[in-house]
């Protein structure tokens, strides 16, 4: 296993880390011998950082870790999991979930502790109830050992929120997909450049650059004298870069921990070749060629006057096409603003115009918003959104309420 430093307080840090948002279930709760095995294996063979959040797998994520990390393992590995940003109004809560969330954990500190999905319209918010006064209380008196915030908006609230704080490290979706997508290569070498350690999630893109891939894609990877599968050349990509401290990977079989395993135990910085970055660069053209809009998320169309994040609503409709898989749900959730705020979905747009004539690419971009709405939010978005923020959110809230107090009663 290769280990890298944390600039700021010295921790090695395995390079893969343990995602436990897709641990193995069986008749839809978390299968926890099974998932228990796999963990312990990848403890036992070198990992030792997991992450989890406060609404993985229902709530059960980190009650789970903390009823089998209990007996020995929990000294082994450093935990790091998320405040529920979008369910905090006062600062009363964030004492709250905090409370909960060691509980849950069994653990009398967190070693890195983020804000969940941060955008510039949360933050903002949560500044306001003394998010960063609350989170340096909870270092100083050990309740947390790093503060940071994972990610998912754009480039430029990116790099705003990095120079607004001393942040200990920040998660970031990072693939070789993604380089100009969310925050990005340019946000992560931006971070590295202030003293920010980077972990990175979506590595494999929600898996769809692993398993089942285009024929062609796979086609240029078995030019390689090595023979490595999609898994192995997207972990090892991410990897490469010098930036990266680690890589969470959700793992929900034993033979994926293995190659994971493999993989990280291989890969230093810059240990790509020349040729084998050229085959990257060709499967990379193979994805754009199905792709509906030749959008390069260079984002001179922005900012839009009415909100409308016009790459990221780009990108969603390309990975439809793309991928062969429907991004409605994320769609709903990030650009709909469910757990930010931060409306900025396709139907939004007026038609102003003001974008194409900033689009180097001479885009319709009124005209194709309009196709990306009709696809991904259909008849009565807007009352998705409703629903979805006034009933299923609170509902979600009771669920994992109810769920902890059954697990603490099972635990006393």
């Amino acid at each position: 296993m290769q280990y890298r430093k944390n600039k700021k307080n010295g921790d090695e840090i395995s390079t893969l880390g343990y995602g436990a948002m897709r641990l193995p279930t069986k008749n839809g709760r978390i299968d926890k011998e099974l998932a228990k095995e796999q963990i312990y294996y990848a403890i036992d063979q070198g990992v030792n950082i997991i992450d989890t959040a406060y609404p993985y797998h229902g709530g059960s994520s980190e009650s789970f870790l903390g009823e089998i990390l209990k007996d020995g393992y929990r000294e082994k590995v450093k935990l790091c999991t998320k405040m529920p940003s979008w369910s905090v109004k006062k600062y009363e809560d964030m004492e709250k979930y905090l409370k909960i969330q060691l509980e849950k954990l069994q653990t009398d500190c967190i070693d890195y502790y983020l804000i969940h999905n941060l955008s510039k319209v949360s933050f903002e918010k949560l500044k306001k109830i003394g998010v960063l006064e609350f989170l340096e209380d909870a270092k100083a008196k050990g309740k947390i050992n790093n503060i940071g915030f994972s990610f998912h908006s754009d480039l430029d609230s990116f790099k705003e929120i990095i120079d607004t704080y001393n942040w200990d490290v920040c998660l970031i979706q990072y693939n070789y997909m993604d380089e100009k997508n969310q925050a990005g290569t340019e946000g992560l070498e931006y971070a590295h450049s202030k003293g920010t350690n980077i972990f990175i999630m979506e590595p494999l893109k929600g898996g769809i650059l692993a398993g089942k891939i285009p024929d062609k894609a796979q086609e240029i990877w078995e030019e390689s004298d090595t023979r490595r599968s999609p898994a192995d050349w997207a972990i090892r990509w991410v990897l490469n870069h010098p930036e990266v401290t680690t890589v969470f990977s959700g793992m929900g079989e034993l033979d994926q921990v293995e190659e994971n395993l493999k993989v990280s135990d291989e890969v230093l910085p810059n240990s790509l070749t020349e040729e084998e970055l050229e085959l990257y660069e060709r499967v990379k053209e193979v994805y754009k060629d199905l792709m509906k809009v030749d959008c390069t998320g260079c984002g001179y169309c922005m900012p839009c006057p009415r909100g409308v994040d016009i790459p990221r609503c780009f990108n969603f409709y390309n990975q439809k096409y793309m991928f062969n898989e429907s991004p409605s749900f994320d769609y709903l959730a990030i650009l709909g603003g469910v757990f930010s705020g931060q409306e900025a979905y396709a139907g939004l747009c007026n038609g102003c115009g003001k974008c194409v004539r900033a689009c180097p690419q001479n885009l319709k971009i009124p005209e194709l918003l309009t196709d990306v709405s009709s696809e991904l939010e259909g008849r009565g978005f807007k009352y998705k959104l409703k629903i979805t923020g006034a009933v299923i959110m609170p509902v979600f809230e009771v669920f994992i309420s109810l769920s902890d107090r059954l697990s603490r009663r099972s635990r006393s």
